[in-house]
């Protein structure tokens, strides 16, 4: 029976699909062939209701511990397993599961500028046809209401960045030594620095991985009366999908989806006025976060 060595624990948008294929490179790490099992989220069967597409997420919760086990079963002799849920940091419960189940396992967390992970995570489900509302701010200003009516995690654009609140119910579960905290720029910028600095602190050998794939990056998708009406669909079809087969779900929204995301123009980033008026949310936990690691986050903090 397996259970992980090393979990990538967050946060969303800030490059961990990227690096959990990465280190799957490593012949000593064995990285599960479901990046995102989410099996710590939940003590039990997830939820089957939530907001738009949440159905078909907890649907690809791996809950049942025997099955989680099974993911670790293709691992060589003498490999530390690993995977990557970037929500485990989010969810406090999951942090105290995790603590229980495996007290010793190695915790690495990338962290973005949480205006931009917030930005990005909207992005997301925008362009996937989810998200109802086309700005940020006003989306952000539905969060409390969306937990409330049980919305997934994943809509939580402001809650998953307060990394300050995270980590400090963190710190108080494991020692500092099994947790390293990256930045997502030097995921992103620097890869092979990164991944000899992850195989120096997971203890196995540095130079043999240098790159990190590349991200899945967003597509630009206006906010025009054609794709509202194409996201009504996406969304309708996303309620219904929840009786259908994966497979036939996902080949009945490919056409809607590629309409939507038809602009060959990438994800603007957050124009300053949307940055200033997101920064709130963020200020006082970006104060508490430096305070308990030492980083200068001066550029977090900038509005313009």
């Amino acid at each position: 029976m397996a259970l992980p060595d090393v979990l990538v624990i967050g946060a969303p948008k800030a490059g961990t699909t990227a690096l959990h294929s990465g280190l799957a490179r490593h012949p000593r790490l064995f990285m599960s062939p479901v990046k995102e099992p989410k099996f710590f989220l939940t003590d039990g069967p997830p939820p089957t209701r939530g907001g738009p597409g949440d159905a078909q997420t907890y649907r690809e919760h791996v809950w049942r511990r025997a099955d989680y086990e099974a993911l670790f079963d293709g691992a060589p002799p003498g490999a530390l397993c690993g995977e990557s849920t970037p929500f485990y940091l989010h969810d406090l419960e999951a942090q105290l599961r995790i603590r229980r189940l495996i007290p010793d396992v190695r915790l690495i967390a990338v962290l973005r500028d949480p205006v931009e992970r917030a930005h990005s995570n909207w992005a997301h489900l925008w362009s996937a046809g989810l998200e109802p509302i086309g700005d940020v701010v006003e989306a952000c200003a539905a969060e409390e209401q969306r937990v409330r009516a049980g919305w997934a995690a994943f809509w939580r654009y402001t809650g998953l960045g307060r990394y300050g609140e995270q980590l400090q119910h963190l710190f108080k579960l494991f020692p500092r030594e099994q947790v390293l905290l990256l930045r997502y720029r030097e995921v992103r910028d620097t890869p092979r620095a990164t991944l000899d600095r992850i195989c120096a602190f997971l203890g196995v050998e540095t130079g043999l991985i240098s790159t990190i794939p590349a991200e899945n990056v967003t597509r630009h998708v206006s906010d025009s009366p054609a794709n509202r009406a194409l996201q009504v669909l996406l969304r309708g079809g996303a309620s219904l999908g929840r009786y259908m087969p994966e497979a036939v779900r996902q080949t009945a929204r490919r056409p809607f989806l590629s309409l939507l995301q038809r602009d060959p123009r990438l994800r603007r980033p957050p124009a300053p006025e949307q940055r200033e008026r997101l920064l709130p949310y963020f200020e006082d936990d970006i104060a508490l976060f430096q305070e308990l690691t030492g980083w200068d986050c001066a550029d977090w903090l900038k509005v313009g």
